[in-house]
């Protein structure tokens, strides 16, 4: 049996194809672009990405099972036919801040948190369909779906017109993997609830309708969760307790949880699994190893420097210590502010580059214990995502964390998308099988004595920079 998994990026599409054991076969990728039509504004063209996948299946032998993940957020207007109606707004725009701000001011954002556990943010499909229903009603008007990325290949595949409960968390989930009639209302929305896709749980499956896009007629195809929540079931998270760093551009700590808890801060989100009891709690930073490519290209070094640089330099780097809030935008996670901005401090002329790459991992490290913190983590951690290629550095994380990581597999998105399509419809599982890590990073107990105390003087400085902020 041979099981395929596609998972549709940002900006980049990828196919990964499987044994029935889990062990990975084969895989390609291809960019699919964005573009920027004014300031601030991020789309994509769905015809494009679709395209995009299609190339990528020419080819492909046959295959028993095709499951699809993606991108989450944003907002993809499709026709009764599944036609884009115009460009889809990625996740990464921003027209909808000023109604977002004024959301904020008026409560209304705080509001919806406490309804559905999720914050909102510009990216998310309420202030952007908010933004679509002021600007380009005509757009919505000519929609039948308000779609997710996954969900447009989906369609497009199936003819089935379905999200699953994890994309329909945010922003209009009512915390049981539908939609909150009072969530829509409050973002006045209420006149455009027809333009939700059905959710199917814990899965929408179909089969393909046509052989357009080079796969077999009649082959069964499940539409997965999304990126994050598919990411957590191809590392294992299945204990509640349990969590998932993702050491990628932005940097997110998920936690499998039991309840939603919606009190305090709103910050994060809690998606659903379709599972009775069962949610992912993320706390998902605005920037991760983002702020380190900033910092090297600063520096004039190449990304294998990182390596060295924490091999050549010791725990604290020389005094130099780092807040990593570099996003332009803010902080949304474990708080959030968007005011929120980077520093660094104890500088002094003797201060190395190297260091100063050491105080921004470090810095990291800790930005992913509050988050990991806040979300919950009480069992075991597998970490994800890019970051996790170098050892120096998935050492730290190992010190700055105080516990074991567990270094999941290859193409952990598309894996957990497959685990979670086979899961749905009835078949077998080995989870062990597929879910084993490559190695595991054990932390050094001296530096962790160090660095609990490094965490702490952490927690001071930011909540010094936070006031700072707010004047």
């Amino acid at each position: 049996m041979k099981y395929l998994g596609i998972d549709v990026g940002t900006s980049v599409a990828k196919l990964a194809l499987f044994t029935d054991d889990g062990a990975l076969i084969s895989t390609a990728s291809q960019p699919v672009p964005l573009n920027h039509p004014g300031p601030g504004q991020v789309e994509q063209d769905p015809d494009l990405v679709v395209g995009a996948v299609a190339s990528l299946l020419e080819g492909l032998p046959p295959v028993d099972l095709v499951a699809i993940t993606g991108q989450g957020d944003g907002c993809w207007l499709l026709s009764s036919d599944g036609q884009p109606v115009r460009p889809a707004i990625s996740w990464l725009d921003g027209r909808g801040a000023a109604i977002l701000r004024g959301w904020d001011a008026g409560g209304v954002s705080e509001q919806v948190y406490r309804i559905s556990g999720n914050a909102l943010f510009p990216g998310s499909q309420a202030p952007i369909l908010r933004w679509l229903d002021q600007h380009e009603p005509a757009s919505l008007d000519a929609a039948t779906t308000a779609a997710y990325c996954k969900d447009v290949l989906f369609q497009r595949l199936t003819g089935v017109r379905a999200t699953d409960p994890s994309d329909a968390s945010l922003p209009f989930g009512d915390g049981q993997g539908g939609y909150s009639a009072e969530a829509l209302a409050l973002c006045g929305l209420e006149h455009r609830a027809d333009l939700l896709a059905p959710v199917v749980a814990p899965l929408p499956a179909g089969v393909i309708s046509h052989a357009g896009l080079g796969l077999a007629v009649g082959t069964p195809v499940v539409c997965g969760p999304f990126d994050m929540a598919a990411c957590s079931t191809g590392a294992g998270v299945t204990e509640v307790g349990d969590g998932l760093l993702t050491i990628g551009t932005t940097l997110s700590g998920q936690v499998l949880v039991d309840r939603i808890c919606a009190g305090g801060e709103p910050a994060g989100m809690h998606l659903a699994t379709g599972l009775p009891d069962r949610w992912i709690r993320v706390m998902a930073a605005m920037v991760g190893t983002a702020s380190l490519d900033w910092l090297l290209a600063l520096l004039g070094l190449r990304h294998d420097a990182v390596d060295a640089a924490l091999l050549e330099t010791v725990p604290g780097a020389g005094g130099v210590t780092a807040l990593p809030y570099l996003a332009p935008s803010g902080e949304r996670a474990p708080f959030v502010d968007p005011f929120a901005r980077g520093q660094f401090d104890g500088l002094a002329l003797t201060t190395t580059r190297e260091e100063l790459v050491r105080a921004l991992c470090e810095g990291l490290g800790y930005a992913a214990r509050q988050c990991l913190q806040a979300a919950g983590l009480s069992g075991r951690l597998v970490v994800c995502g890019g970051g996790s290629r170098s050892g120096p550095w998935l050492q730290t994380f190992a010190d700055v964390l105080g516990r074991p990581l567990l270094v999941a597999g290859a193409e952990v998105g598309a894996r957990g998308a497959v685990i979670a399509a086979l899961q749905a419809t009835g078949r077998p599982v080995d989870m062990a099988a597929w879910t084993a890590p490559e190695r595991i990073i054990e932390p050094d107990p001296s530096s962790v004595k160090f660095y609990d105390e490094g965490y702490q003087d952490y927690l001071r400085r930011q909540a010094s920079a936070r006031a700072r902020w707010q004047r």
